[in-house]
Order: C-alpha cells, then structure tokens, then sequence
C-alpha cells in the first residue's frame, strides 16, 4: 500500500516576482523523493517544451505533467474560444485528478492568470478547494491570485521582484528560465 499524506493542504504562490512555478515543481520533487505522487495541470502553456517538462518526465509516474494551453499568449481583453476552453478542460481534470484519489499533490500552475483573464471562475476553484478530500495537498500558482483564493489557502506564498536581469535586456535562458 502506497503511502499517503495524512493531511493536505492548500497553497497559494503568487506575485509579480520570478520563482512560483519553479516552487511548486520543487515540492514535486520532493514528494516524489518521499513516495508521493504529483499531478501538475499547466494552465495557459502549451507547445513548448519546459525544462522542469522534461525533467518531470524522467520521474514518471511520480510526477504527471499535462499542458492545457497554446504555444502562443493569451489576449487578456479578448481570448480566443479555444483559450477558454482550454482553461475549462483544464479545470475539469483538475477536478478529476483531485477528487480521483490517486495523487497526493496536485499542482494547477498558472490558474490565477487564468482566473484574472477570466477564462474559468474564481467560484468553481473555490469548490473544489471545499470539496478536496482531505489528504491531497493543493498548489495553485500565478500572478494576481484573488482575494478570495488567497483567504481559502492555508499558505500563501508572495513572490515580490526587487531586481531582474531582464530589466538589463538578458533574454531567457535554457536551462534557467525554461
């Protein structure tokens, strides 16, 4: 029989700085050092290929990536219909895999852009935070979480930027910053 965590709860890493995503792919690995298995939903990203991606595939089945988005940016003012429905179908495996009982961690990177575009509901995230059973661990990362959410975690994490090359024109990098 398959350990699992006695209690799980939920996370919330958001803010304008570098790191979240890269936070909750590190807890990932940890759970999967320990036995646990992690399901990670990447809301909004699709096509290219990350290297926590690879990565997380070298530790399958521990570790399940899906990617729930196009290869190229959401327009915040007027979102493709096939964005929306990504982030819907996005949401209703979220909803499956939580309430599936077979993953100890599960991980909807990027939802709160989701949320803050519009494309799904802050309520139905809000239900499925209710509904969780009670030993999977919830992380839900992205910028501009919304108050609601952020009250509902037990954590909430704030990535705050206080300097970035980027502001010096250095380009993503392999490796580093995907």
């Amino acid at each position: 029989m398959r350990k699992k965590l006695r209690k799980g709860y939920v996370q919330v890493y958001t803010g304008d700085g570098k790191g979240k995503t890269t936070s909750a792919l590190g807890l990932a690995f940890r759970a999967a050092g320990r036995g646990l298995k992690s399901y990670v939903i990447h809301f909004m990203k699709g096509g290219l290929t990350y290297g926590e991606m690879v990565a997380a595939k070298r530790l399958a089945p521990e570790i399940t990536v899906v990617q729930m988005g196009r290869e190229t940016f959401v327009d915040r003012e007027n979102p493709a219909i096939e964005d929306v429905e990504l982030a819907r179908r996005g949401l209703e495996l979220a909803k499956e895999v939580v309430m599936g009982g077979l993953y100890d961690l599960v991980i909807l990177d990027e939802i709160n852009v989701a949320l803050d575009y519009g494309l799904i509901k802050v309520e139905e995230v809000l239900q499925l935070i209710k509904d969780k059973p009670g030993h999977v661990e919830l992380v839900l990362t992205g910028r501009a979480a919304p108050e609601g959410l952020m009250e509902a975690a037990d954590l909430v994490t704030e990535m705050v930027e206080r300097k970035h090359y980027y502001r010096r024109g250095i380009t993503a990098r392999e490796g580093i910053e995907y």
